[in-house]
C-alpha cells in the first residue's frame, strides 16, 4: 500500500492538538500558545527527533516504519481503531488485534444461541472448537465426543481416519491442503507463538501427510467453502460454510447454510436432537 501523506500529516496534527501536556504527564509551562502538545513534545514522547516528526506533519520525508508508528500511537494516546487508521494512512497493515483465547464474549454467545436455524460453530484461528449450537452438534457430533485437548479440526483430520469417513474420498486431498494452508496463515499472523508451534509440532510428529503439506508452504485463509459430508444417519449433506471474523483476532464464526432449495436437510438435523453423537467415532 502506498502512504497517504497529506491525510497522515493531518491526522498526526489533529491528534497532537487534542492532547494537553497534563494528558501525557508533562508540565504545562508558561507562555503556551500552541493548542495541545508541541511537536517537540510528541517527538520526545515517541523517542524520535523533532525534525523527523515535523517532516511527517508536513507530508515530507520517508514512509515511517511500523516501529515509528507504534511509538507515535503510544505518544499520541491513540485508541486501537485510531492506531489502525494511522498504520493504513502510512501504507502499512495494522497489527493483529487482541486475542480472546477460549473466552467467548457474552455478545458472541448470545448470537450463537439466537442463530438456531442453521449449524453454527465458534473456532479459534488454529482450528480449536470453542462452541457450537445444537444443529452443529447434530451435524458434527464426532468432533465433540473426544477429550478437550483433541477438539481441534486440523488435528482430528490428520490423526483420526474416522473423521475423513464423513467426507467424500475424492475431496480428501483438497480438504487437507486447505486446512494446512489456513493453519500456515494463522501461525504467521500469530508470529509463530507457543500455541501454534506446539500444534504444528504435534501434527508433524503424528502425520507424515501433514508434514509433507506443511513443507509446501501453501498459504490461503478459508473464508467460504463448500462442505460435502456423508452423515451416518442422513447420508450425503451439501452445505456452504461462511467464515465470519469476530472482534477477537483469534476467533471465527462458522455458519453452515444449505444451497437454495435444499433446506429440508436442516429439518432432518433437528429430528436428531441436540444430544446426537456419531456412533462411528464415539470414544470409550
Amino acid at each position: 500500500m502506498e502512504p497517504n501523506r497529506p491525510d497522515l500529516a493531518d491526522f498526526l496534527r489533529v491528534s497532537r492538538e487534542r492532547l494537553t501536556p497534563r494528558d501525557v504527564g508533562l508540565a504545562e509551562g508558561p507562555r503556551r500558545r500552541t493548542p495541545g502538545l508541541r511537536r517537540e513534545e510528541v517527538a520526545i514522547l515517541a523517542s524520535m527527533s523533532a525534525d523527523y516528526y515535523m517532516r511527517l506533519e508536513q507530508a515530507r520525508g520517508p514512509r515511517p516504519s511500523t516501529e515509528v508508528l507504534a511509538a507515535l500511537a503510544g505518544a499520541l494516546r491513540l485508541t486501537e481503531d485510531e492506531r489502525d487508521h494511522l498504520y493504513l494512512l502510512a501504507g502499512h497493515r495494522p497489527p493483529e488485534g487482541a486475542r480472546a483465547g477460549e473466552y467467548l464474549r457474552p455478545g458472541l454467545r448470545y448470537l450463537l444461541d439466537r442463530l438456531d436455524g442453521v449449524p453454527v460453530q465458534v473456532v479459534s484461528d488454529l482450528g480449536d472448537l470453542l462452541a457450537q449450537n445444537d444443529l452443529a452438534l447434530a451435524l458434527f457430533g464426532c468432533v465433540c465426543a473426544v477429550a478437550e485437548e483433541d477438539r481441534n479440526i486440523v488435528l482430528r483430520w490428520f490423526t483420526d481416519p474416522a473423521v475423513r469417513g464423513h467426507f467424500e474420498a475424492a475431496e480428501h486431498e483438497e480438504q487437507a491442503r486447505q486446512l494446512v494452508a489456513d493453519l500456515r496463515a494463522a501461525t504467521t499472523r500469530r508470529g509463530n507463538d507457543a500455541a501454534s508451534r506446539a500444534l504444528v509440532a504435534r501434527l508433524r510428529a503424528a502425520s507424515p501427510e501433514f508434514a509433507a503439506l506443511w513443507d509446501r508452504h501453501e498459504v490461503a485463509v478459508r473464508r467460504s467453502h463448500p462442505y460435502r459430508l456423508v452423515h451416518p444417519d442422513l447420508g450425503r449433506i451439501d452445505l456452504d460454510c461462511e467464515v465470519l471474523a469476530t472482534p477477537a483476532a483469534d476467533q471465527r464464526l462458522r455458519i453452515f447454510t444449505p444451497p437454495p432449495g435444499t433446506t429440508t436437510v436442516l429439518d432432518d438435523l433437528r429430528t436428531l436432537g441436540p444430544q446426537h453423537r456419531h456412533e462411528t467415532t464415539r470414544r470409550p
